[in-house]
């Protein structure tokens, strides 16, 4: 495994991370679950993220059961806030409300006294960036974080929440955007924000719900058991991948693979860390093997001819509007 600084900070975190949104429980039990979290850790992944809302915060519980007994010392836990938690209208959000007893449950779960990285979820519309910062100091000088960041936001969004930090004294230091050959929304004005101000990526789907991994074929079914066929598991993140142009140009990315001696999940998730403000790239998976598989994305070094052929077939399906970074127009 390799490790980089996330942003401009002096946390390191595994290239590779380990992420529990659409698993942990939810669409694998948890003996499995908790196989696939000993993999990451026997793989050499020390960074692990997770959010409230995931599983209706199940997802939390299964990966503090998980990690229970490993040194505390050596993980880097990530978790979030924003989205829905409860029945209540004030059971979402980022108001100071919702902040402070979101992270209290998530310690809970976690089953730990603190989390390295407490992160906004998405930008909320509904409550002052004031408000929202404020309690983010709080959690961070009451030892409940290490570290803010965020997921989702805008380069300008950034720019203010950055400023305000800078004045309550808290590190803000990452971004959670998503992120694969198939979706280069951050690049344009998101990456540029984040260098100036010394934030890095960590980044969610990189290989575009699975599509990346070369598993669906164009003009076929999505297989039995896969993402596509499941409303659970993200059904409806996956179908805008599922036009025969866009399955047809991914599996003419396989002899690139072959070309680098990487599987096409591997080389999904290695194109994503050829990016220098990527610290991280989350990785999900159902059975441990995925998981081996996935980390030998790390270290690797695309090279420029590569990355040129990657580019000439993926261009004409690639989604690079900056428009499409937001969040909900109200509060859910």
């Amino acid at each position: 495994m390799e490790f980089r600084h996330l942003g401009r900070s002096g946390l390191m975190v595994s290239e590779i991370s380990y992420g529990n949104w659409i698993t942990h429980g939810s669409q694998v039990e948890e003996d499995a679950a908790v196989a696939c979290v000993r993999a990451a850790l026997d793989s050499g992944i020390t960074t692990f993220d997770t959010a409230d809302v995931y599983a209706g915060t199940r997802a939390e519980s299964v990966l503090g059961r998980a990690l229970k007994g490993e040194r505390r010392e050596g993980l880097e836990i990530f978790t979030k806030v924003y989205w829905p938690t409860g029945p209540g209208r004030n059971d979402r959000g980022l108001s100071r409300k919702h902040i402070m007893e979101s992270i209290d449950g998530s310690l809970r779960r976690l089953q730990t006294d603190h989390v390295d990285l407490y992160q906004a979820h998405r930008y909320d519309v509904s409550t002052p960036l004031e408000e929202t910062m404020e309690a983010f100091a709080d959690v961070v000088h009451s030892g409940k974080a290490h570290y803010i960041g965020v997921s989702e936001w805008t380069a300008s969004q950034l720019r203010e929440a950055h400023a305000l930090a800078r004045e309550l004294r808290i590190p803000l230091i990452s971004n959670q955007p998503q992120y694969s050959m198939l979706w280069r929304v951050i690049e344009t004005e998101v990456i540029p924000a984040s260098e100036e101000l010394g934030v890095g990526q960590i980044v969610w789907s990189p290989m575009a719900q699975g599509v990346l991994s070369g598993k669906y074929l164009p003009g076929q079914p999505p297989p039995a058991g896969s993402r596509a066929t499941d409303e659970k598991s993200g059904a409806n993140f996956i179908a805008r991948w599922l036009t025969d142009d866009v399955l047809t140009r991914v599996q003419q990315l396989k002899p690139i693979a072959e070309q680098a001696g990487l599987t096409m999940p591997q080389l999904a998730v290695a194109w994503v860390l050829q990016n220098p403000n990527v610290a991280s790239a989350i990785v999900g998976a159902s059975r441990p093997e995925q998981v081996h598989d996935n980390v030998k994305a790390a270290g690797v070094k695309l090279d420029a001819g590569l990355l040129k052929a990657i580019d000439e077939i993926v261009e004409p399906v690639t989604e690079r509007d900056p428009a499409k970074t937001e969040s909900p127009a109200q509060r859910p």
